[in-house]
């Protein structure tokens, strides 16, 4: 792989280890709005965005689909919750060699982005303890669509308006610790680096079609 023009990261075992805070403020959110303490991790998957993992919950607690209102407010008292369970998460950390890493690719001039199935507040918040922002230009999020493959082409849209030009499968790179990252990444067009920070193993991030997989962001990086 050559150096690429623009980078976007995964956040949730990519950039960071939330210790559950999201879990947790989706638990918070159904309890205080319905009585109910949903367990996302029983009717969703790794990878999915917010607004699916909204609306999937919600069907399995409560056995039906969300009016567009319901979700709306379901939304903003997971924001809420979050942006108070996260700055006191036990477990939350920074994964070993972000800061370098995304130091590095500044000064190389490369434009770097999120991507995320989070919302664009709570993708924030999630960094913000680890006070990971100030990388971050611009990106892409679960708000732009509950689809994680136009996700991510939105967000490579944004990048391609930064740079002046439409970005070539080369000249992107996306980097996540999920198969979905790298078949979202593949869908859009741009190449996929897996990173075994996560639950999935390095093969199977190569069995997903990873053009490249690194054990931890402390190894070197594809093209630098």
């Amino acid at each position: 792989m050559k150096k690429p023009l623009a980078v976007l990261f995964d956040i949730d075992e990519t950039l960071v280890h939330t210790g559950g805070a999201g879990g947790r403020s989706w638990t918070a959110a159904f309890q205080e709005l319905y009585g109910i303490p949903a367990d996302i991790g029983q009717h969703t998957s790794s990878g999915e965005t917010d607004p699916e993992v909204g609306r999937e919950t919600f069907r399995g607690v409560l056995g039906r689909d969300p009016r567009p209102d319901e979700l709306s407010r379901l939304y903003a008292r997971y924001l809420w919750h979050l942006s108070d369970i996260i700055r006191t998460a036990e477990g939350y950390r920074v994964e070993k060699g972000v800061d370098a890493l995304l130091t590095r690719l500044a000064e190389e001039n490369v434009v770097i982005g999120v991507i995320s199935g989070a919302m664009e507040g709570a993708a924030r918040a999630k960094m913000e303890p680890g006070d990971l922002g100030r990388y971050f230009v611009f990106g892409g999020y679960g708000s732009d669509s509950p689809d994680r493959d136009e996700a991510t082409r939105a967000a490579i849209r944004k990048a391609s308006l930064l740079v002046g030009h439409d970005l070539a499968p080369d000249e992107v790179a996306v980097v996540g610790d999920t198969p979905h990252d790298i078949t979202s990444a593949h869908a859009a067009g741009a190449a996929g680096i897996g990173v075994a920070t996560g639950k999935y193993s390095a093969d199977e991030l190569r069995e997903a079609g990873a053009d490249a997989v690194l054990t931890d962001l402390t190894e070197p990086f594809p093209g630098l």
